[in-house]
């Protein structure tokens, strides 16, 4: 494994072991050229995932890139950083498990939606500003309206006597 601090090639292994969910092997590494300290994770791969984007482009799969648009749309939420890492690993199980190679942007999208969408409805509608690509408040107000998002909020107390 290459140094993150110096490039250099040869890194020795000082701790493995699983990690939380048990899902990787976690290994603390340090380097003789540097002495620098870093942490790497091992994961299952099933097999390698193409991302068919909307323009016809194909990308490869990026868990790393999953892992920030969770975090993004999980910002200054009640969310612990270790079910962010469970909703990678199972949204990533769920892509390997369709048995396809290439699959279209959409359905990780729509994995997405409904994994914050049972996390955390502030999250999921985030999310889904970018993904659906809200361009007026309208566009936020015919979602919760279609979702049922906005019924039984607390704080409107129009109407009551």
């Amino acid at each position: 494994m290459k140094c993150p601090f110096c490039g250099n090639p040869d890194t020795q292994v000082k701790d493995s072991r699983p990690s939380d969910d048990g899902a990787a092997i976690r290994r603390r590494r340090s380097c003789p050229q540097c002495s620098g300290r870093f942490t790497t994770f091992e994961r299952v791969q099933l097999r390698e995932l193409m991302i068919l984007k909307r323009n016809g482009r194909r990308t490869p799969f990026d868990r790393d890139k999953l892992e920030r648009s969770l975090a993004v749309a999980l910002r200054k939420r009640p969310v612990h950083p270790e079910q962010i890492e469970q909703l990678v690993s199972r949204i990533t199980r769920q892509l390997e498990s369709l048995g396809e190679t290439e699959i279209p942007s959409s359905t990780v999208g729509d994995f997405i939606m409904k994994a914050l969408k049972s996390v955390d409805e502030v999250a999921y509608v985030r999310y889904a500003s970018v993904y659906k690509d809200f361009r007026h408040t309208g566009d936020f107000a015919r979602f919760l309206g279609a979702e049922g998002l906005n019924e039984g909020q607390d704080g409107d107390d129009s109407g009551r006597s």
